[in-house]
């Protein structure tokens, strides 16, 4: 039996973030839920208006371009991409073929064949109870970026972790929100199986609205086209939808190539000279780059960080840019694990329940960076426990406004290694354990531990546990 191999290719399209749509002055605003406000004769392709470039555009492409280190182009030009359907007014889309903004480039290991800037199409809408389909025009002409990668991922993994990376970088940049539920980022794969070694022919996966519906999508289509090759059965070219109640894909039509979009430039709207452009150039560009998220992951690793907190760290800005700011002027590689430990595991679940929600933190974290630094630094210094440092965490979050070390000293929460102070308490517990301790003479070293936890429970946390420790094995000698 041969062994057959998958070949993907995506298009991954991105409604990009400006004030205005592509080509006129309507408000490109995603979450209008009002039907048909954003727009205007130009949009809506009455006779006799005229399109006009929308630079901002341009220049969120030119700077994605930049950060998959690809060719920007110094000519452009627009094309009008011929096809009819309810949702484009114009009867063509406004898009680029001949001469993209940026050729070539690489993301997460994957190829970049070309990233090209177009127009967004209207929004149909059906309704199951009538079987009526309207229209939503205030989509249309909101400009989008068009990314295409080369055949060069083999499985639905590959593309999962590309699509998530590339929405992690658009994000990075402020170039689009590129939230998939809202259909800002949209994603189709283009998939063949053969024998190793030979093409097979590619079909098409149009508009999977989710990374679990893409990811599940294009293992469906592997397995179906291999178990037809395995048959000796042709697999047809096709344009496929995912019907996600079936986990299934389905015919919608034989896929069309570029030749059946009479593809020619459009007369209404100038060719571009890029570097005739303020702003445009390579330089200004790259300077406009914010740090990318492999950079991001590169300084991190050097700070020793677990793999899921850098993640963490480079997927929800707000919580980056505070691990930032905690660990600025040279602190500690101890003192940095602890800091992130503590904002990943504790403070991640204290804004989980002030803001009830499981992830996308969008709002001002809720305890100054200098209190927080101050509650970390006494843990790293082992002024209190771990326990109390997750206790002084949630009352700063609730608004105490005195400094962390003067509330912790007022409560009697620093730890002590002073022999009197923990005597007592040390007296205590092998007093009311005599269980434990017979076990810990016995040879079992667990026994040792729930003693220092219940001196620990009898100090509220003030005995520093290493002195605690040192102490019981003394006296149980």
């Amino acid at each position: 039996m041969s062994e057959y191999v998958p070949t993907i290719g995506l298009e991954i399209h991105a409604e990009l973030n400006t004030k205005t749509k592509m080509f006129c002055c309507s408000k490109n605003d995603a979450d209008e839920e009002r039907p048909n406000v954003n727009v205007c004769p130009v949009c809506l392709a009455h006779p006799g208006t005229l399109p006009v470039i929308n630079r901002e555009a341009v220049h969120q492409v030119l700077r994605v371009g930049t950060a998959l280190s690809g060719q920007l182009a110094d000519y452009t030009e627009f094309d009008r991409k011929n096809y009819f359907y309810p949702d484009l007014p114009k009867g063509y889309q406004l898009s680029q073929y001949e001469f993209p903004l940026v050729s070539g480039g690489t993301l997460n290991g994957v190829a970049i064949t070309r990233v090209h800037l177009e127009e967004d199409t209207a929004s149909s809408m059906h309704d199951d109870d009538t079987g009526a389909t309207t229209i939503d025009f205030n989509r249309a002409g909101v400009p989008l970026m068009e990314l295409v990668t080369e055949p060069v991922m083999h499985s639905a993994k590959d593309s999962g972790d590309f699509a998530r990376e590339l929405q992690l970088l658009l994000r990075n940049l402020g170039a689009s929100n590129a939230n998939m539920e809202k259909g800002e980022m949209r994603v189709e794969a283009n998939i063949s199986v053969a024998p190793k070694g030979k093409l097979g022919t590619k079909v098409e996966i149009k508009n999977l609205n989710s990374f679990r519906a893409m990811e599940r999508a294009v293992e469906y289509e592997i397995k179906r086209q291999t178990a037809l090759l395995e048959k000796g059965e042709v697999v047809l070219q096709q344009t496929l939808g995912w019907d996600d109640g079936k986990q299934a894909t389905f015919v919608q039509r034989i896929k069309e190539g570029s030749a059946d979009y009479r593809y020619f430039p459009d007369p209404d709207l100038p060719s571009l000279k890029l570097s005739e452009q303020q702003g445009f150039d390579a330089a200004t560009l790259q300077a406009s780059l914010p740090e990318l998220p492999g950079a991001r992951r590169m300084r991190y690793s050097a700070l020793g960080l677990k793999k899921d907190d850098m993640e963490l760290f480079v997927g929800e800005p707000v919580l980056g840019a505070f691990f930032d700011r905690v660990t600025t002027n040279g602190t500690d590689k101890q003192f940095s694990l602890l800091a992130a430990n503590f904002i990943a595991n504790d403070l991640v679940k204290i804004i989980r329940d002030i803001e009830g929600r499981d992830s996308g933190y969008q709002s001002e974290i809720p305890i100054s960076v200098h209190n927080f630094a101050s509650i970390v630094r006494m843990a790293s210094e082992g002024r209190v426990s771990s326990r109390v440092a997750k206790d002084l965490l949630l009352v700063y979050t609730k608004g105490e406004s005195s400094l962390p070390t003067a509330y912790a000293e007022s409560k009697g929460l620093l730890q002590t290694s002073d022999t009197s102070a923990l005597s007592g308490a040390i007296d205590a517990a092998i007093t009311g354990n005599p269980a434990v301790v017979a076990d810990y003479r016995a040879g079992k070293a667990a026994a040792l531990e729930y003693l220092v936890g219940q001196c620990m429970k009898a100090l509220r946390g003030s005995g520093n546990p290493a002195a605690l420790r040192k102490l019981l094995q003394e006296k149980l000698a």
